[in-house]
């Protein structure tokens, strides 16, 4: 089976059971679960916990949504450095690498598609990543 990363955002639309946008992240997983294993990385992983009170709910609802954690490879690590350099240079406002950036170089680096609802930073940093969007 192929990976494939899920965005925070397509999580807590699920999670919160978000009214505009729970049935199409739903029915989005259900369909790429068939065919993929859905990922998640640290970065994602750290994004979603702020909605749970404790570790264990948080571990209970990505394992029961059957997501798996994948570590970021230094490779990833370091294109996310260069994408918020070229930020920067744009006359980006943040001091410090985004979450986006740390995600879309991970699925830059292992050549996967990304399901998300935040287009603009992923299609602007990471052309090459293939974006799963409404």
């Amino acid at each position: 089976m192929k990976g494939i990363f899920v965005d925070s955002n397509v999580i807590l639309d699920l999670f919160e059971d978000d009214q505009n946008w729970a049935e199409w992240s739903e029915s989005t997983l259900s369909l790429y679960s068939i065919i993929h294993t859905l990922y998640i990385n640290p970065i994602i992983y750290s994004e979603v916990s702020i909605g749970f009170e404790r570790i264990e709910e948080l571990e209970s609802a990505i394992t029961g949504c059957g997501f798996q954690m994948l570590e970021m490879p230094k490779e990833a690590l370091f294109l996310a450095g260069k994408a918020f350099v070229r930020y920067r240079k744009r006359k980006g406002k943040k001091l410090f690498p985004l979450p986006d950036f740390f995600i879309g170089a991970h699925a830059a680096v292992l050549g996967w598609e990304l399901i998300t609802r935040d287009i603009s930073r992923y299609r602007s940093y990471f052309p090459t990543v293939k974006l799963i969007t409404p």
